[in-house]
């Protein structure tokens, strides 16, 4: 079976960068955008994109800082590390925000995760599950 991700259109690779950087998406890849930011592994596309943001900071820090390198690479790292905890710390605010940008009402994006992650619960504790397939006489 074909994911729902496969079947939506998908932004261009310079569309996508936008995106990382927190531009906006045209309207028909708005159910892109939800699946990108709700579906499963949405917290690593999350971090997929604060590393997009972060990128052009450090390559500045290591190249044009007029510093001994090791200094401009412990600076970079230590940058590096601060911007990935504050983009973990506003994940789920962040995650909102596009989604409410692509013309979703307020917390679609919670609803939705919170929505799947029951659907994943009540399927780990199917009776089915539980008893086996032959046991439903």
């Amino acid at each position: 079976m074909v994911g729902v991700r496969e079947q939506l259109p998908r932004p261009g690779p310079l569309q996508w960068v936008w995106y990382a950087l927190g531009g906006g998406l045209p309207a028909r890849l708005a159910p892109w955008v939800l699946a990108d930011t709700t579906g499963p592994g949405w917290v690593w596309r999350h971090l997929a994109r604060a590393l997009v943001q972060v990128a052009p900071l450090v390559v500045i820090c290591l190249v044009v800082v007029p510093v001994p390198f090791a200094y401009r690479v412990s600076a970079a790292g230590g940058g590096l590390l601060l911007g990935l905890l504050f983009s973990v710390a506003f994940m789920t605010e962040t995650t909102e925000h596009r989604v409410v940008k692509a013309g979703y009402p307020p917390g679609t994006a919670g609803r939705v995760r919170a929505e799947r992650a029951e659907r994943a619960r009540l399927e780990r504790h199917a009776r089915y599950r539980r008893d086996g397939a032959g046991s439903f006489d």
